[in-house]
Parts: C-alpha cells; structure tokens; sequence
C-alpha cells in the first residue's frame, strides 16, 4: 500500500490507469491522495459518437467525470496512463 501511496503522490495532475483487485480498470486524473484513498477524475468521453480519425479513435473528445475515491488497499496495479492514449 505504502508503494503505491507514493506513487500516486508523485504523479498528482497526471493520467493514471489503476486496475482494482476485483479486475475493474479505472483510468482518469490523479487529483488528491489520502493515507488511504486516491482520488481520480475518471475520462469520459463526449462528443459525436462515430465521428474521428485513426485507428481505436471512435470520435468526441475526453473530458473528465466527478472526482471519487478509491481505496489505496484495493488497488493491484497502477500505471501512467499517457502511453496508452497518445
């Protein structure tokens, strides 16, 4: 848990992609960290569905979603999400 404190501490304002022990992906802005929770503004997508350009790109724009949290002990594995998106 302490590892991944630190981590999300270090990366605040950045994309993150944390997969929970239960398997579910959340992917969004790192905006807070807690000595137990790290909170994230989730990616959501908005737009005209259908409409965009290159491969995977379905169209809209990515905006971000409510801020929640998500429990530090909870977490499997986080990664930087940047890679993944552009």
């Amino acid at each position: 848990m302490e590892r991944y404190y630190r981590f999300c501490q270090q990366n605040v304002g950045r994309v993150a992609r944390i997969t929970d022990r239960g398997g579910r992906v959340h992917v969004g802005r790192i905006v807070r960290v807690s000595p137990n929770k790290v909170f994230i503004a989730p990616m959501v997508r908005r737009g005209r569905p259908g409409f965009g350009y290159g491969y995977g790109y379905y169209g809209g724009w990515w905006g971000w979603g409510p801020v929640y949290g998500l429990g530090l002990g909870l977490i499997a594995g986080v990664a930087l999400a940047g890679l993944f998106f552009w």
